[in-house]
């Protein structure tokens, strides 16, 4: 953390906690008024909640193919590529698989106590056996979208966006940066380490870590999203080969990478993949801490040690 204390300032947005801390104290109200637009304007582009929002509009035109706008296909872009460093694991075509299982609007405006999901057990439609995602076209600023699929850029646009975030207040600004969307962490710009807590709930495993600047993590978990169904608690994080809840072998998984997005896209993956979620990550040498339904906690690669010290300025 730097030697000064950073100024920061929390509120809510799609339904979660954002956070914004600077290094330069001076510069917090701009800085929070430039994330705030830019968070607005990926609402505008994707929000899959929005029916004035880009995509929905443009929806009934992209099966043929659509002209879009810069912000929605560099959004569309980093998805896919999620898809493909997932091998598939994260697939941004799950949007009608979601508001099947009962998450049809921001998460903040469920009543995660009643919802009665009307999915099936049957797998989530395929056209000649290909994942939604390798049905989706985007050449350049050309996308297409088969009618039968909807697009939920959901976790890798809030990622995304944390970096892009991060790194136009450190350039604008000169200052060291944390942008916190939902715990999924972004920081950018001159400054020692700063000091993060790693826990989902109150009740689990906790660690606190150093992220050197430009660092940044990411956590996905079974708990925090989740809902009472007729068969039993379920959550948000679908599997793509069925269009249903994975399986919660891990109750979260974080990672820490060179960018938001990257970090997201391993904890997802993680959570589908379940009990091989470990070797799969150990063997891309990815920095990860899993804590199954026993609190026990597993890491791979080279995740860092616990940095005891003064209290954490935000959590992961």
């Amino acid at each position: 953390m730097s030697s000064s204390t950073p100024a920061q300032r929390t509120w809510s947005v799609w339904g979660l906690t954002a956070q914004l801390a600077v290094t330069r104290p001076e510069v917090l109200d701009d800085a929070v008024q430039l994330a705030e637009e830019f968070l607005d304007r990926v609402g505008v582009a994707c929000s899959r909640f929005r029916t004035d929002s880009e995509l929905a509009l443009q929806r009934a035109a992209l099966a043929q193919g659509a002209e879009v706008s810069e912000l929605l296909a560099l959004l569309m872009r980093r998805a896919l590529e999620a898809a493909e460093l997932s091998e598939g694991d994260v697939d941004p075509t799950l949007g009608r698989d979601l508001a099947s299982s009962g998450y049809d609007r921001d998460f903040g405006l469920l009543d995660t106590a009643s919802i009665i999901p009307i999915f099936t057990s049957q797998p989530a439609p395929r056209t000649g056996g290909l994942p939604g995602w390798r049905r989706v076209s985007l050449d350049g600023r050309r996308l297409t979208v088969p009618d039968d699929l909807e697009i939920d850029l959901g976790a890798t646009a809030k990622a995304a966006a944390a970096d892009l975030i991060a790194a136009q207040v450190a350039e604008r600004w000169q200052t060291g940066v944390l942008v916190s969307l939902g715990g999924d962490i972004a920081t950018a710009g001159p400054g020692d380490d700063w000091e993060v807590l790693v826990q989902d709930l109150p009740q689990d495993p906790a660690q606190q870590v150093a992220l050197t600047p430009g660092a940044a993590v990411a956590t996905s978990s079974t708990q925090k999203r989740a809902w009472n169904a007729r068969s039993g608690r379920i959550h948000h994080i679908l599997d793509p080969r069925t269009g249903l809840p994975s399986s919660a072998h891990w109750k979260s998984v974080t990672v820490v990478a060179s960018s938001c997005w990257e970090a997201n896209v391993y904890t997802t993956a993680s959570v589908v993949r379940g009990q091989g979620a470990l070797r799969w990550l150990a063997a891309r040498g990815v920095a990860a801490r899993l804590v199954d339904q026993q609190n026990r906690v597993f890491t791979s690669g080279e995740w860092p040690e616990d940095y005891a010290s003064r209290p954490a300025l935000s959590s992961a």
